[in-house]
Parts: structure tokens; sequence; C-alpha cells
């Protein structure tokens, strides 16, 4: 089974003195459900990330939602810029090693601004469904997803090298992929449906399976 590295988000626990990296536990759930194996990975230094994939024979990563961009807004309260970095570097490492990957929410927009794109605030996007325009028959999608972000990516701020695959009703990407190599970006939370979509499972399935 494909064993698939997918990143966490930085909790702060004050009362502990704590920064934890953590997981829903719908997201192993999930990975299970396309026949792989869910292999957290911490946020450790950006340096230690090659030995990482290395050392745990990552086939696949995921890069999770959760924590705002730190250079988007570093005064936010789950601002980790250590995240950042650290998923930075899976990026570049992944894409060395042609390695597929997948962004979900924060993770897609951390895609794009790593090939070049940029992101604008979305608001009235948290806790709330919308509908999903496919720009392409090569995948089936689901017709509506969720939404949890604050940021987005107007089609004018779409990395050049990415090529959207959704949009929803004001003409937002919502999910892109790269031509020339297995790179993904969604941007709703394929692990807090309930149940699964199995268009989510497939398309998933497709990239990192």
């Amino acid at each position: 089974m494909n064993r698939i590295g997918i990143t966490q988000r930085v909790e702060v626990v004050r009362h502990y003195g704590e920064r934890r990296d953590c997981l829903d536990q719908r997201w192993s759930e999930f990975i299970l459900r396309l026949e792989c194996i869910p292999i957290p990975l911490p946020n450790i230094a950006s340096g230690m990330v090659p030995q990482l994939i290395e050392a745990l024979q990552i086939g696949a990563v995921i890069l999770s939602g959760g924590n705002s961009i730190a250079s988007l807004d570093s005064q936010a309260e789950d601002a980790a810029p250590e995240r950042d970095a650290f998923e930075n570097a899976l990026i570049s490492a992944a894409i060395t090693r042609k390695v597929p990957v997948v962004g979900v929410c924060r993770g897609m927009q951390l895609l794009n601004l790593y090939m070049g794109g940029s992101l604008q605030e979305r608001p009235g996007h948290v806790a709330v469904r919308h509908t999903l325009h496919a720009c392409s028959p090569l995948y089936a999608l689901p017709s509506e997803v969720n939404s949890f972000h604050k940021y987005g990516i107007p089609q004018d701020k779409l990395a050049d090298d990415l090529t959207p695959l959704a949009v929803d009703g004001d003409g937002y990407i919502e999910a892109f992929y790269r031509d020339d190599m297995p790179v993904l970006g969604i941007m709703w939370h394929p692990e807090r449906e309930d149940p699964f979509s199995n268009c989510d499972v497939q398309l998933m399935k497709r990239f990192l399976a």
C-alpha cells in the first residue's frame, strides 16, 4: 500500500506552554479509504525534509488545511511560520523526486504561492457550502462542496503553470492541477464530508494512490 505523508496543523496550547502538531482523525479514515497508509508528518526543520521523505518511504504527500499563512498575515493568532517553512521545503523535495502532491484548502493556497501565484481575501467563505463548476471533463467532481477558507484564488492570480479544474459561482479557482507533474489542489475539505464523497475518493486516488 502507498504511504501518504500528510502535514499537520500547529495548535498552541497555552495552558501547557506547548505548540502541538495535530491532525483530524477523519484524515486517517479518508486515506484508508484510498487504500493507502496515512503517515502524519511533523513540522520539523526544513533542512531535514529530504531525509524524512526517504526514511518514511513517502510515496505521496497531502498538504492539509488549518493555520493562516504567515506571509499573508503574520499577526494572525493561528499563524505558524515553522509550518510554512516545512511545507515549502516539502513541496520542493516532493517535486524534485516526482512524488505526487495534493494541497487541500490552505495546502492548495500554499501550492499556488509556491508556484508564483497569489491570493485574495475571500469574505463569507468559512463554514458554508456552495456549488462547484467543473472546467474540464477529465475528472468527475462533486456538484457541491464545503468551504472553510478566508483567502481565494481569482483566475488572474493563478500560477502560470497551473490549470483550472473547477471554479465557484464567482469564478474563483476551487481546484487546479499541473499537466507536467502530479500536482492537485482543491479548496474544499474531503475529510469533512460525512459520508465521504465518492468523487473525492476517486479524484484523490488518481493523483495519490
